[in-house]
């Protein structure tokens, strides 16, 4: 028995000092697979960490683009409905000017009626009939003074062209006789204008020529807006008138 026992612990001993240096020879090989076996480990857990903040990253940007792709299309409607609403109201007041102009017009200055019952007036009214007299009057005046207003101009410039013909100290002109009690009046206009070349237009203006006020013109102006003053203070309460071509077309019914 005690034989026995002896084997089986040399044997145990055996065993025990074999795999001993079985577990140093392997060791290494261990160690470094189990290095591998926990870097596959951390490295899985990680790479499945940063999935999960990939996944959740792209959830935080999916519903914040929503949100200002939202903002801004409420923005781009709230801007679209603004300028149609403005359009609306620029269209709508638009028609209202419109309608208001028509309506001024036709009743305070084209009035139709009024116009015609202005006519029917004008074959029976001689109140009507002496106001276009005057009227007529006055144009006549005025077209006569602008008539005598142009032939003073031409005088001045024939004055100017003939300035050759003034007279002298040694010797009078032709518009300075010696038989006349006084000069000719061309001889005074002659001594009021200057020369003018042949090549130079004659000045349009009544009031002045190259810079010498004519007296007669300045007159005739005055006398013209006198005129005017006068006639439209004397018929300030009353409409202005159309003129008419002649008497008989006022008054021919009566």
């Amino acid at each position: 028995m005690e034989e026995l026992l002896k084997s089986k612990v040399e044997e145990f001993k055996k065993e025990y000092f074999y795999r001993h240096r079985c577990a140093e020879e392997n060791r290494q090989r261990e160690t470094e697979a189990a290095i591998r076996i926990q870097s596959w480990f951390r490295g899985s857990r990680v790479r499945a960490y940063l999935s999960h903040l990939h996944k959740k990253t792209i959830i935080i940007q999916k519903i914040w683009r929503g949100f200002t792709a939202r903002a801004r299309v409420r923005q781009m409607v709230k801007a679209a409905y603004f300028i149609m609403k403005m359009n609306f109201y620029n269209e709508m007041a638009v028609r209202i000017q419109k309608r208001w102009r028509g309506f001024f017009v036709r009743k305070y200055i084209h009035n139709f009626y009024a116009r015609k019952s202005y006519f029917e007036g004008l074959l029976t009214n001689g109140l009507t009939r002496k106001d276009l007299d005057e009227f007529e009057e006055f144009q006549k005046r005025e077209i006569e003074s602008l008539e005598m207003a142009k032939q003073q101009r031409a005088k001045v410039y024939q004055a100017q062209r003939s300035h050759y013909l003034l007279s002298t100290i040694q010797c009078p002109g032709v518009f300075n006789s010696p038989f006349r009690s006084a000069p000719h009046e061309m001889e005074l206009l002659l001594r009021q204008v200057k020369s003018q070349a042949p090549s130079k237009l004659p000045s349009r203006s009544g009031a002045s020529i190259l810079g010498i006020s004519d007296p007669a013109t300045s007159s005739l102006s005055g006398t013209i807006k006198s005129q005017r003053i006068k006639f439209a203070a004397t018929h300030k309460s009353r409409p202005v008138l159309p003129p008419i071509a002649s008497k008989k077309n006022a008054g021919d019914d009566e």
